[in-house]
């Protein structure tokens, strides 16, 4: 409902302004993924003037997912490709998407009791080690955290080969 889209950019407005000085006083360098062009512009403004002001902080990234989906972020990658389908490599893919200079996940949490990825990463989380929890994303508190980290750690992880090995591999048989 148009109501609470312009409530929920409302409170994306709010927290940007209110966290500014945390951003680069902590130099927090603040990206986004997903179609920002959107957004009401006055949220576009204040998203990217803050990405510019935080630009060259490379310790610390804050990535905020806005208007994402992954089967969007698919087409908008596969657009950007300018070569013929034939030659695409999954190297030239991964290099288009919204996450491209972003390592994959090693572990997605899923909140809510669902059981079910919701068109969030699918792409990158492919290896990424699942858990699922029953509490909602807003009570989702630093033990409920600590509590995925401990069952994480606990997991024998096997990958499969990173967007790196796959660009690699591309190169050479080329």
């Amino acid at each position: 409902p148009r109501l609470e889209i312009k409530a929920l950019m409302g409170l994306l407005l709010a927290s940007l302004e209110k966290y500014e000085g945390e951003f680069l006083k902590n130099e927090i360098r603040f990206e986004t993924i997903g179609d920002i062009s959107a957004l009401p512009k006055s949220c576009v403004k204040a998203i990217n003037a803050l990405k510019q002001k935080t630009r060259s902080f490379s310790r610390t990234t804050l990535v905020l997912a806005l208007n994402y989906g992954s089967r969007a972020e698919l087409v908008r990658a596969v657009r950007k490709i300018e070569k013929p389908a034939s030659e695409v490599e999954w190297g030239d893919i991964a290099s288009a998407l919204d996450t491209a200079e972003i390592p994959d996940p090693d572990l997605l949490i899923r909140t809510s009791g669902e059981m079910r990825l919701s068109n969030y990463l699918l792409l990158q989380a492919a290896y990424a080690e699942l858990y699922f929890t029953k509490v909602y994303w807003p009570d989702f508190g630093a033990e409920d955290f600590r509590a995925a980290l401990k069952e994480y750690a606990k997991r024998e992880r096997r990958y499969g080969l990173t967007t790196e090995q796959i660009k690699k591999d591309d190169k050479k048989n080329r």
